[in-house]
């Protein structure tokens, strides 16, 4: 058992309430629901949905592909809704996974989702939205990574100067993002209607694997989800929430995918950047387009600026176990954010969007850096469900998922098939860089004890010193 075991309060959790601390003002599963899909979609429906249709090349694959991602979603988050009671934490999956596996997986986490999934995660938000753009202003690739450096830069200094969106804004642009999805499918309507024929099937295609690497991408919010199994009226409420609630992000994205394949068809998805404007464009002309491309852009930057907040906060739960690292993850009360993890973010994030700018695709070749490493510590966070029922039996859990370990072994299993899947999709080339990101992440770890070991024998070689002094 790891040292820092114990209480919720030695983390520095400070909105973990009981039972008896939910009040009659706690949501329940209606409400909750209506979260979750605000948790969960994001703006990567508008761009992964192209790389799935090339994957794939057909259109009942495709429908298949985004009902199991719903599938694999709904079960991790019923997963992490009891590893997230159970084990609350500022950081997330960072507390669970020192509890079962160690102090050296749990910084790793810490390390690669500081340095390479949010990193990578800003750079492709700033892709999508330049992408989009893109359809209105046509812009080489130099322009393209000047605009997406600028837009990482002017949401780092609004979060900097304490002006960041607030968390109502961010509910009326989730709203927004929502009423976009809905509005495809009503384009789809209107074409299907119109009778405007579809383009033809592709015929070549790479494979589920690869396509459920996209699919889970737009369902990477349910893990968040999850952490609302502390707020609810009763236990029960959450299973609901999260049903309900993902199956309500299941239908936006199939309606989605519908309205895509009905306007473009497989091979004009594929082909499309923007498949969103496109469907909009083709139905409702340059201003459905134009109000698409407007929506979607103030999305990737909700999320981006949301990518910075949470950034803060899994560097400040780096720091309760790593001192060297308090600096970074210094809180601000007053602008709520950790200012040096902003700054650090941005300096991360930059160098990734000219690597980007260099590439055919920008928005692939970074889920291609971050994949692999995301999906080795979400099949970690799946396994480590059965393994902590086991070792910390003692600690009381508020919320039990239903049918685990079964729960969690399908979870686990779909986890670790796109986790290789990720990496022969990404080659020996990518795994190496995946690879070398861990490595510098133990070669960090390894410098920040000798530091930490350092000052405490300087400290001890003081306390001497004074002792003999007196």
């Amino acid at each position: 058992m790891s040292e820092a075991a114990g209480t919720p309060e030695k983390y520095g959790r400070d909105d973990v309430v009981g039972d008896e601390g939910r009040g009659p003002h706690a949501p329940g599963p209606w409400q909750s629901g209506a979260v979750v899909v605000g948790m969960v979609v994001g703006a990567g429906i508008f761009r992964s949905a192209a790389a799935v249709g090339a994957a794939l090349g057909s259109a009942p694959a495709i429908y298949a592909a985004w009902l199991a991602g719903g599938l694999v979603a709904l079960a991790g988050a019923l997963c992490y809704a009891e590893l997230s009671t159970a084990f609350p934490h500022a950081g997330g999956d960072y507390r669970f996974l020192k509890e079962a596996y160690g102090d050296t997986i749990a910084f790793l986490f810490g390390w690669s989702r500081f340095t390479v999934i949010f990193t990578a995660s800003a750079a492709m938000l700033a892709f999508v939205g330049t992408d989009y753009l893109a359809t209105l202003v046509p812009m080489g690739s130099a322009t393209r990574a000047a605009v997406a450096v600028a837009a990482v830069l002017l949401l780092g200094l609004l979060n900097l100067r304490g002006l960041a969106i607030s968390v109502r804004g961010e509910v009326v642009l989730v709203a927004l993002v929502v009423v976009a999805l809905l509005a495809l499918g009503g384009a789809g309507a209107w074409l299907r209607g119109s009778g405007a024929p579809a383009p033809a099937t592709m015929p070549n295609h790479e494979g589920m694997g690869t396509a459920m690497i996209y699919v889970m991408l737009a369902y990477g919010g349910f893990n968040d989800a999850a952490t609302l199994s502390a707020e609810v009226r009763r236990p029960r409420d959450i299973t609901y929430a999260l049903v309900g609630g993902m199956a309500a992000v299941t239908a936006l994205y199939l309606i989605a995918n519908w309205a895509y394949l009905t306007a473009l068809g497989p091979a004009g998805l594929a082909a499309s950047a923007a498949p969103a404007a496109a469907v909009m464009r083709r139905a409702l002309g340059p201003a459905g387009e134009i109000a698409m491309v407007a929506a979607v852009v103030v999305a990737t930057a909700a999320i981006l600026n949301a990518l910075f907040l949470v950034g803060g906060r899994t560097l400040t739960a780096l720091a309760g176990d790593t001192p060297a690292l308090a600096r970074l993850g210094r809180w601000d009360r007053a602008r709520g954010v950790a200012p040096a993890a902003v700054r650090c973010q941005v300096a991360l994030t930059l160098p990734l969007i000219l690597w980007g700018a260099t590439t055919p695709a920008g928005f692939a070749t970074m889920v291609d850096y971050m994949a692999p490493v995301y999906w080795l510590f979400l099949t970690l966070s799946g396994a480590a469900l059965p393994i902590l029922r086991l070792r910390r039996a003692d600690v009381p859990r508020p919320y039990r998922a239903p049918l685990a370990p079964l729960l969690s072994l399908v979870f686990t299993a779909a986890a670790g098939a796109i986790f290789v899947a990720s990496m022969v999709h990404v080659g020996v080339a990518g795994c190496a860089v995946s690879a070398a990101m861990l490595a510098i992440g133990m070669v960090t770890r390894a410098a920040l004890s000798r530091h930490k070991g350092a000052g405490a024998r300087s400290e001890a070689h003081q306390g001497a010193s004074a002792s003999l002094e007196i």
